[in-house]
């Protein structure tokens, strides 16, 4: 069986939201349920620990962590009218950016295969300049800039599969042709960004592959999008080191979002992910948390990856969505177009495709 490590500490429960849909219940929940279906024991402790302000600054301004801070220090408040900070915020953002850290370290020193970060506050809308979107300093970029910059990682590639954007990492990275940014999203939806048309990337299509998806496209076409687009991309970049932000609210019962992902896909989408990363950088896999808000949905998903990740089979205690999602076919195809991805087939839309399968 493969090593699979987790990253846990009790300040990520510090970050107080009140009734927030990012609180602390949300983590909570997730080691309850691993416990209770028997993962827990299964998997390796990694001690969190604490990034250091240097290594924020690394991707954040000095103004953008003071703002932080001192609000912390005042007792808390808000940053916008979705981000809210509490008197231990700072502290908890601090060990979630080094948490994610510490799943890196973990699996360079052979002690695991791949790990999984289950940190908050959340972190991939968070700009270098601008905590926004749930998210006070941006974990997976974070950790990036320090196995660039510390461990000597020359080529490491992010994919995103939360539903919205990771605007926060695209722009960290948007500049820098050993990063390769991938990310599959709903839009239009929060926070507007992502599309892939966009004319401000610096980047050539080897470098960012932006995936807009329509509302309420369904686990074929996902792992259409995966098996693709996103693999062969995976592939041809040859990274040294695989990070993801895994967000599971795509899934059609979570209430911020409009996809028709299944628990059995986020399975499917974790051990597509391994099996890759086994291929170009092996035992360099590591999973960060970002959204996901229908409590049973996040326990059950995370807990999803971590059988992916394991190699155990999986029974999704959900099930399907019960209505047929739309074609995205066309959008695949114009999408290995433009990132000269080849062998990417078109078939034609299902008379379910209402909308157009461009994003638009």
């Amino acid at each position: 069986m493969n090593r699979v490590g987790y990253v846990y500490d009790p300040i990520y429960l510090e970050h107080i939201t009140g009734n927030h849909p990012e609180n602390p219940t949300r983590l909570e929940a997730v080691m309850e349920h691993l416990a209770k279906v028997g993962l827990l024991q299964r998997l390796v402790p990694i001690p969190a620990v604490a990034a250091t302000e240097e290594d924020l600054t690394r991707v954040h301004t000095e103004r953008m962590i003071r703002k932080v801070a001192n609000l912390a220090g005042r007792g808390g408040g808000r940053i916008d009218m979705d981000t809210l900070v509490s008197s231990r915020s700072y502290e908890a953002a601090l060990y979630a950016a080094g948490g994610t850290m510490a799943g890196v370290q973990a699996t360079l020193d052979g002690q695991v295969d791949a790990a999984f970060a289950l940190v908050r506050p959340p972190g991939h809308h968070a700009t270098p300049r601008q905590s926004m979107g749930f998210c006070l300093f941006n974990n997976v970029a974070v950790t990036a800039r320090w196995a660039q910059e510390v461990l000597g990682i020359q080529r490491i590639a992010i994919v995103d599969f939360d539903v919205h954007h990771g605007n926060g990492t695209d722009d960290e990275f948007d500049a820098d042709p050993d990063v390769l940014y991938v990310s599959t999203h709903e839009y239009p939806l929060y926070p507007g960004t992502g599309d892939w048309r966009r004319p401000t990337h610096v980047r050539g299509p080897d470098n960012n592959l932006n995936i807009p998806l329509p509302a309420e496209t369904d686990d074929r076409g996902y792992m259409r999008v995966f098996r693709g687009l996103v693999e062969p991309a995976l592939r041809r970049f040859e990274p040294e080191l695989l990070l993801v932000s895994a967000g599971y609210d795509g899934h059609w019962a979570d209430p911020l979002a409009w996809q028709l992902l299944s628990l059995q896909c986020y399975y499917d989408i974790a051990a597509s992910l391994f099996a890759i990363s086994q291929d170009v950088c092996p035992g360099r896999l590591v999973f960060t948390l970002e959204g996901g808000y229908d409590l049973d949905v996040l326990s059950a998903g995370v807990a999803s990856s971590f059988a992916a990740m394991l190699g155990l089979p999986y029974h999704d205690p959900l099930g399907p969505a019960r209505k047929e999602g739309v074609a995205v076919d066309r959008l695949i195809q114009r999408l290995a177009e433009w990132h000269m991805i080849t062998g990417v087939t078109e078939t034609e839309p299902t008379s379910s495709d209402t909308r157009s399968s461009d994003g638009r």
